[in-house]
This record gives structure tokens, C-alpha cells and sequence, in this order.
């Protein structure tokens, strides 16, 4: 039995001298990064995922340096990892003269804790939560808030729904998004050094920042002072001077649903028949309030009622139906007239869905006129004109009505005015980000760097 063992010890023994003399003398040995790369990478993957579970599993803290910190170290791993494989260019390379937005990891009751209610995802003001959505799974973002030229304030002020009437109460906006910089500035320098001037807010409500639904009242608040020197990323938006847009701002489409819209247009093709000639599915008041002195819609939706609403040609209904996107890209105009504010949702929707906006809000600022050619793919009727758009439509639908449609027809501009929750090249979030990088004089980063 012994002589056996040692037997078998010299088989093995010259087994490892016989592999060790192979891998010398039958093939070029191969270069040591190369050898040892699987190990570095298995070690690296490690630390990553080690480091992911002590930041999911730590216990819950406010602490927005703690948050720094840990995205930090996993950044190290990341960029080890990402240097020893060939990368595609970043799509914000010179489109968006490489931008880059720091995002602040709030606590959830500033935005998450908001989602519990479904329709926070989906209704007009939805915004706020998409473009969240879509920077955070963005290369625009970045990680170390040192490299950042914008800070984003993701705090959802829209998803608080009266249980009288279902409309969003925005008595609490300022608040939350007081209490909201009193933490950032608090915990991290960065608001500070820049006196906000770099940090963004969505305001998707009826007078943006001013956060109230009735223009009397909204001007009389006006814009919180410590949002002031911020960019604002606004729905409301006029020609002329407003308290409501005196401060930096960008005029957004309001929210409509990317995914309803492929559903309407995958059952009624944007290029199939339209058999209603002019469309309006809305509040239309045939008495109208006097409310604080001001009335509904400035009584222009009174009028288009009273003038046309026996008129054949004109599908003019006033209650709610789950399916009117099926009426939109059946017509051929759609009426977007003034509410409350001058903006609207059908704005939106008309264009996604190939029917001509015919816009009734004097003044109005669209969302991203310089990517949006709106006078080659929408009319403008003045308010005081309402009584005179029969005419005016007839006269359009006898000249120019199909090369208005060719150019409505193009799916860059559906895409420009709806949000995904996966930034797309050229969707409402991306042209967020153009005009953001429009602005990159107010970097902080990018005065030092051009100052040095």
C-alpha cells in the first residue's frame, strides 16, 4: 500500500512538471493584465454588489452626504470596469455639449411616497414625475455632483387630489419645496455657492411657479423668493410680462400619455379618415360664473357654444368621455381655447394625433419653439375673433390644409411633446435637456472652468 501512494504521488508530480514545461515551451505565454484580468474583474463585481447591499440595507437616514459618499465608491468600481471594455459614445457628446445633471436623492416623502396614487403617474401635471423618471436612468446624470452643470429638485407637488372635485391641491407646494432646499442647503454646499441659479424645479401646474389655479391669486403670491434664481420648467407661458414667469423658465408641454396615444393610433392610423370637420370635448359653460371678477375661459368657450354649437360641422361636447382620443384623430381641426390658464392639454394631444391645433389663447408661449415649428402646423384665432372661426377654417380647408397635415404628420414632432419614462433622442425630456444646455452660463462648473 505504501509503495502504491508513492506511486500515484509520481504520477502526479510528473503530471504537474509535464503541464508546467507545456505551457513554457508549446505556446507564447500570455500577457499578464490579460491573465489576471478575471480574477480583477471578479473582484470588482464583487465590491460593486457588496457595496450596492450596504447601501440598500443601511439604516434609513436624510443624510444626502451618506448618499454622495456610497454613490462614490461604486463609481470607482464602475469606471474600472467601463475603462478595460470599448464604450459607445454618449449620446449627449456634442448634441448636448456633454451635459451633465446632478439629481438629488430626496427622502420619499418629497416625491416617492407620492406613487402610491396611480393617477400621480398619468394626469396633466405629470411631468414633474416623468422627467424624474427619465433623468434618473439618463447619461446625462451623473453621480458625483462635482462634474454636475444642473442639480435637479425632484419634488412632486401634483399628487395631492382633493377628494371634493379630484383636481390636484396645490396649497402645499411651497412648503414642500421649502422644506425641500432648506435640506439640500443644509447638507450640501451646492446651493449655496450658486444661490440656486444651477438647480431646477418643475412647476406643471395652471401659473407655473406661482402655484395657485386662479390668475388674481396667482399673481398676488407670486414665485416663492427662494426659487427665484432658479430655472423653472413651466407649462404656463406668455408673450408679455407676468409675475408668474419672472424667473428663468422653460415652457413644457403638459402631460399626456405616450402609451395611450400609440393605443389610439394603433386602432385609427394619423393618416386614415377624418370624417369630423371641427372638434371640442371640454367645460363650456352657458352661464358663466363671475368668479373674483374674472370669468371661465374669458367666455370664449361660451361663444364657440352659443355660435356653433348647432353648427353640423362642429362636434362641440361638454362632458367627459374615457375615449374622446378616438374623436381627436378622427378630426380635422381640434379647438384648443384658453381655460383658467392659457395652456392646455389638447394642445398636446392634437398634435400627437394628426389633428390641426386651432389655438384661442392670446399670448401664449408654446413649449420648444425653437424645435417646434407651431406656425406650419397650427392656426392661431384671436380670442376676440371666436365668432369669425367658421370662416376661418372653411378658408384654411380650401388652401392650405394639406401641407399643414404633411408637416403635423411628422412623428419628431409627436415625439418632441411626449415624455417617456426612457429619455429618447428628441422626446419632451430631450428637449428639456437641449434648452438646459442653452443655459450653461449659469453652470457653476463651467464659469470655474472658463475662468481658470
Amino acid at each position: 500500500m505504501v509503495e502504491l501512494h508513492r506511486s500515484t504521488k509520481n504520477r502526479k508530480g510528473f503530471y504537474v512538471r509535464m503541464k508546467f514545461f507545456r505551457t513554457r515551451n508549446s505556446k507564447p505565454e500570455k500577457p499578464f493584465c490579460f491573465r489576471y484580468f478575471k480574477w480583477l474583474l471578479w473582484f470588482s463585481l464583487s465590491f460593486y454588489f457588496f457595496a450596492k447591499f450596504l447601501n440598500n440595507h443601511e439604516p434609513s437616514t436624510n443624510s444626502l452626504k451618506k448618499t454622495i459618499i456610497s454613490h462614490t465608491q461604486s463609481n470607482v468600481v464602475s469606471r474600472a470596469l467601463s475603462e478595460s471594455v470599448p464604450q459607445q459614445p454618449r449620446i449627449n457628446q456634442g448634441l448636448l455639449k456633454d451635459l451633465k445633471v446632478y439629481v438629488y436623492e430626496l427622502p420619499s416623502k418629497y416625491n416617492s411616497d407620492w406613487l402610491s396614487n396611480k393617477r400621480c403617474n398619468n394626469h396633466l401635471f405629470a411631468s414633474e414625475v416623468a422627467i424624474h423618471k427619465a433623468l434618473m436612468k439618463s447619461d446625462v446624470r451623473t453621480f458625483d455632483p462635482s462634474e454636475a452643470d444642473f442639480f435637479f429638485v425632484p419634488v412632486y407637488v401634483s399628487c395631492n387630489f382633493s377628494t371634493v372635485n379630484g383636481f390636484p391641491a396645490i396649497g402645499h407646494a411651497r412648503a414642500l419645496l421649502s422644506s425641500a432646499v432648506e435640506l439640500i442647503s443644509s447638507e450640501l454646499p451646492f446651493w449655496k455657492r450658486s444661490n440656486g441659479s444651477d438647480h431646477v424645479f418643475v412647476a406643471s401646474h395652471d401659473y407655473g411657479a406661482c402655484f395657485h389655479a386662479m390668475e388674481d391669486r396667482a399673481m398676488a403670491d407670486g414665485i416663492p423668493d427662494f426659487m427665484k434664481n432658479s430655472i423653472i420648467l413651466q407649462t404656463f407661458g406668455v408673450k408679455y410680462k407676468h409675475p408668474c414667469q419672472d424667473v428663468e423658465n422653460i415652457v413644457i408641454p403638459p402631460y399626456i400619455s405616450p402609451e395611450d396615444v400609440q393605443s389610439t393610433l394603433s386602432k385609427s392610423p394619423i393618416e386614415g379618415r377624418r370624417d369630423i370637420f371641427v372638434f371640442f370635448r371640454g367645460k363650456m359653460e352657458v352661464h358663466p360664473k363671475n368668479v373674483s371678477g374674472r370669468y371661465y375661459s374669458k367666455r370664449v368657450r361660451t361663444e364657440i357654444l352659443r355660435k356653433y354649437g348647432n353648427d353640423r360641422r362642429f362636434y362641440l361636447k361638454r362632458h367627459r368621455f374615457a375615449g374622446y382620443q378616438s374623436e381627436i384623430v378622427r378630426s380635422v381641426f381640434c379647438l384648443c381655447p384658453l381655460g383658467w390658464a392659457p395652456w392646455s392639454p389638447r394642445l398636446v394631444e392634437s398634435v400627437a394625433l394628426g389633428c390641426v391645433p386651432v389655438i384661442i389663447a392670446d399670448g401664449i408661449r408654446l413649449p420648444y419653439e425653437t424645435t417646434v415649428p407651431w406656425s406650419e402646423i397650427s392656426l392661431t384665432v384671436r380670442e376676440k375673433d371666436v365668432a369669425k372661426l367658421g370662416a376661418v377654417l372653411d378658408k384654411v380647408a380650401a388652401t392650405n390644409l394639406s401641407a399643414i397635415q404633411r408637416n403635423l404628420w411628422d412623428p419628431q414632432l409627436r415625439r418632441a411633446l411626449l415624455f417617456h419614462d426612457d429619455m429618447e433622442i428628441g422626446d419632451a425630456t430631450w428637449e428639456v435637456l437641449v434648452e438646459l444646455s442653452m443655459k450653461l452660463g449659469r453652470s457653476y462648473r463651467r464659469s470655474r472652468l472658463s475662468s481658470e
